[in-house]
């Protein structure tokens, strides 16, 4: 009888998939309330790096770290009224505490563009204040309806950025700039994933913005995820608190603003992007534990062997853990690490000794060779680097492979539903198409130019609507 598979296939039932790698990696758990998550070690250390690399990109576009209370006055939310109404629906409120009705309602945290733009009104008063650049790790709450692990869940961490700027043009440079190079370096230099930048269509915008811009993913089963957006504000919200400051020429002005967040849903996509049926394949990048050593028994050399090799390869700067639990065995052991994605994996055996060599297994390309235990330290950087690239050119070769050029609204719902993305331009479709797709699912997930950049308006000439079915 053959072996029963420890994953179900990603062709046969790509949600389940998705949720036995979730469980059987060790990366979260569902929380007891309905819609929550418990975020387990390993799959926090994947936001943990996460964190790392985008906190060092932000800080790099000038942005300080702050942070604002969980609880907002619920007065303070309907001042801005689309943004109100976009949130409405998901919004989580305290009536009560401390025993006592509470005499305003407070709402927990779905963003904070209106408790941060309170504190804003108080620290701008000149324009020697901008641009303020602020940014908060945080979690927030928006109640869920139909929760699945990572992806959308009532509760998430993330992080939020909010700025204020004296002019139009410099706040909608820097929502550039972190669109391009905070968002996209990350996402394509160290997740892999080969995103798209595009412009949201006005009906998709961010409750409360004049101008959305996203990074849209294809993940493994054809459908797209968004990964991240930054938006410009205008003076939306300046109005709704009055953020004003005193100009060069004397004159009180509103500021210009913008937003920008990206969420633990970036976990969800490294796991559908680039997980097989074995596994996760993490991008040697990001990953916390590039290389794991493994004792195949408990031989004391053996033992010693491969505390040194991991000693050296910490030495060589390669983030390594030591995997001597010869009490599990073996097997066991490997099956979990490729579970987990680690990319590189090192194996001693009391033959390995003998011949001064240990197995390689490579997660990503897959397949093991003997290589000699002197010469790890020196092959295993430029093996991790190989590896990372061919992550990105399989999400590329995924994505061209599986995008069609399309002229009508059937073929583009075509496309979307057989899996795929399709290109629409966006004078064919306009928002009355936009419409009809979303009667089947389908949604315009951004726009692009003709060249493939970032649109200066939704009406440019030649804007390209990508549209698919999403997460």
């Amino acid at each position: 009888m053959a072996k029963a598979p420890v994953l179900t296939p990603q062709a046969d039932d790509f949600p389940r998939w998705y949720q036995d790698l979730i469980n059987k990696a060790e990366l979260a758990d569902n929380g007891p309330v309905r819609g929550t998550m418990v975020i387990r070690p390993y799959g926090y250390g994947l936001w943990e790096r996460m964190q790392q690399e985008m906190d060092a990109r932000i800080k790099e576009a000038g942005a300080q770290n702050a942070y604002f209370p969980l609880f907002i006055p619920q007065s303070y939310l309907t001042r801005e009224a689309e943004h109100v109404e976009g949130f409405a629906p998901e919004l989580a409120v305290v009536t009560h505490g401390g025993g006592k009705e509470l005499e305003e309602p407070v709402v927990v945290r779905p963003t904070s563009e209106t408790i941060i733009n309170a504190s804003f009104s108080k620290w701008v008063q000149s324009y020697r204040d901008l641009p303020l650049l602020i940014n908060q790790w945080a979690n927030v709450v928006r109640w869920e309806m139909r929760p699945r692990v990572f992806l959308r869940t009532t509760e998430f961490l993330w992080q939020e950025g909010h700025t204020a700027h004296a002019t139009y043009e410099d706040a909608r440079d820097y929502a550039a700039h972190i669109h391009k190079a905070v968002y996209a370096d990350f996402m394509v230099n160290v997740l892999g994933i080969d995103v798209v930048l595009g412009r949201k269509t006005a009906s998709e915008r961010f409750a409360g913005a004049v101008n959305t811009l996203t990074l849209e993913g294809m993940m493994g089963d054809g459908k797209a995820l968004q990964m991240g957006t930054s938006h410009e504000l205008g003076q939306n919200f300046a109005k709704a608190f009055n953020t004003q400051y005193l100009s060069k020429d004397g004159k009180q002005e509103l500021v210009w603003q913008t937003s920008w967040g990206s969420s633990t849903r970036m976990v969800g996509g490294l796991i559908m992007s680039h997980g097989d049926d074995n596994g996760l394949r993490v991008p040697p990048r990001l990953a916390p534990v590039q290389v794991v050593v493994l004792a195949i028994k408990g031989d004391e050399a053996v033992l010693a062997k491969v505390r040194e090799i991991g000693d050296r390869l910490k030495a060589a700067g390669v983030r390594v853990q030591v995997d001597d639990r010869t009490d599990t065995p073996f097997g066991r052991r490997a099956v979990d690490w490729e579970l987990k994605g680690v990319p590189v994996r090192v194996e001693v055996g009391p033959r390995d000794l003998e011949s001064g060599t240990a197995m390689l297994a490579r997660r990503i390309p897959g397949g093991k060779e003997p290589v000699a235990v002197d010469a790890l330290a020196a092959l295993l950087p430029a093996i991790l680097e190989e590896d990372q690239a061919m992550l990105l050119r399989q999400s590329r070769e995924r994505r061209e492979s599986r995008t069609s050029e399309v002229s009508t609204i059937e073929a583009a719902v075509e496309a979307a539903v057989a899996g795929g993305w399709a290109r629409i331009p966006w004078a064919d479709l306009g928002e009355e198409g936009e419409a009809r797709l979303a009667e089947h699912a389908v949604t315009v997930r951004c726009l692009v130019a003709e060249d493939g950049s970032v649109p200066g308006t939704d009406d440019a000439p030649g804007n390209v609507a990508v549209v698919a079915r999403a997460y």
